[in-house]
């Protein structure tokens, strides 16, 4: 998140809790161990919180067994229990169960973009309960919650996280109360709204919103409230690396050459590339190169700019782009994407709000998924990249797409009308040349 606050002696001192593999916390930046319990922020060095572990890391035969028992696990995120921070018996608590969503061959879009046949593929997690990726940190969020006796699910969300943390605290019995910008796309502020929760909007930009959650939860009225993306956030991202998972075991085990990757607050292009990782040193998958891309909107470019000008320093921006779920101007993990777009040879870019649209309409068009704001962003990005050479397009190309189009509908609206209006007649169909010969 763009503002944190710093562990304390009381918040790092928690009862022992079962979160399977889950060894403890670690800082990014100094390296600083600390047990697990709901913070966030080194209180060395201020630096971001992620979660450690006891992984079964061995020869050939283990990852063999490993390998098998995943296999046999259940069709959804908790088929990787054993490399996430959950209880082993997790699949059997009330939970909304996301993942193991469509990796669509997207032959009919290559042929557009100029892809090799059978080398393009859509990861479609539209497909999931509240049909955004949000369902899936938040499934993790939730079972860290349980374990550390929260009531209340909370976050700041530019709208398909406060969906996410409605339906999931609904299903698992917590009170939910979420917060979101004043000015969100209808689609989403009714799809938070309905889950019963209370939903409050805020005068102000995703920035604002987040801003205002940083102070209630240092404050008495935030006691009891866990903040899914604020002091469970270590929990909360690991959900992101089982996209990264379900990639290479639909891949047949095997790393994509090429991942194209949206960047709101930097978080699920962070824990991509720290799955794929962790893929590798348990020999899941065969070492070799990939590259991750990064996808922003012109509009909300910070990272996308860092990067282009050979900035370390992300400097935060005012949003202003139709691609909202996508809009945060000071995104938490900016510095880290851009070591990683550097460290695997990949890049980062951004598209104007007239190219998201049109790439909403190619992938709709091409191959029956229609995406929300975000999912235009990294189909625009990635045909960018690939006519300036950047994708190549002889390689493994995996595209994400986060969400459902029917959340961002205003996007398209005025572009996807009825063809034409007739009288309920043959004749009628005929003149206005719609009969095919």
């Amino acid at each position: 998140m763009a503002v944190q606050t710093v562990a304390t002696e009381t918040t790092t001192t928690v009862a022992a809790v079962d979160l399977g593999p889950a060894s403890g916390l670690s800082c990014r930046e100094c390296g600083a161990q600390f047990p697990l319990g709901p913070i966030f922020a080194c209180v060395e060095c201020f630096g971001p919180l992620e979660v450690a572990y006891d992984l079964p890391v061995g020869g050939p035969e283990q990852a063999a067994a490993l390998r098998k028992q995943i296999e046999a696990g259940p069709a959804n995120i908790w088929r990787y229990a054993p490399l996430l921070p959950v209880p082993a018996d997790v699949a059997e608590k009330p939970n909304l169960n996301p993942g193991w969503t469509k990796l669509v061959q997207a032959d009919n879009l290559a042929r557009e973009l100029g892809v090799e046949q059978g080398k393009l593929f859509v990861k479609d997690d539209s497909g999931n309960p509240t049909h955004s990726f949000k369902d899936r940190v938040v499934a993790q969020a939730i079972e860290a919650a349980r374990a550390f006796g929260f009531t209340t699910l909370s976050c700041s969300s530019t709208g398909n996280l406060a969906g996410a943390v409605g339906a999931a605290a609904a299903r698992a019995g917590f009170r939910s109360c979420v917060f979101i910008p004043h000015d969100l796309e209808q689609g989403k502020v009714v799809m938070a709204g309905v889950y019963g929760g209370d939903l409050v909007a805020i005068e102000g930009n995703y920035d604002d919103v987040n801003r205002f959650c940083s102070e209630l939860i240092g404050d008495p009225l935030g006691e009891g409230w866990g903040f899914v993306n604020v002091n469970l956030r270590p929990y909360y991202g690991e959900g992101s690396k089982t996209l990264a998972y379900e990639i290479c075991e639909q891949l047949g085990w095997q790393l994509p050459d090429q991942l194209v990757i949206p960047i709101a607050s930097g978080s699920q292009f962070t824990k991509i590339d720290k799955g794929l990782k962790e893929l590798i040193a348990l020999g899941l998958v065969e070492d070799k190169p990939y590259k991750l891309f990064g996808a922003q909107a012109e509009g909300c470019s910070p990272v996308s700019v860092a990067y282009k000008g050979g900035h370390d320093v992300v400097r935060p921006q005012k949003p202003n782009t139709i691609a909202k779920s996508l809009a945060i101007g000071n995104p938490a993990d900016g510095p880290y994407v851009l070591d990683i777009a550097r460290r695997t040879g990949g890049a980062v870019e951004d598209v104007n709000d007239e190219q998201v649209v049109d790439a909403i309409k190619l992938l709709a068009q091409t191959e029956g998924i229609f995406a929300e704001t975000a999912g235009g962003v990294t189909l625009g990005v990635t045909k960018k990249l690939i006519e300036a050479g950047l994708i190549d397009p002889t390689l493994t190309t995996v595209v994400l797409n986060t969400g459902d189009g029917l959340k961002t509908l205003d996007a398209v609206a005025d572009s996807s009308q009825a063809t034409a209006t007739i009288r309920p007649s043959l004749e009628a169909f005929r003149d206005a040349g719609l009969a095919t010969d």
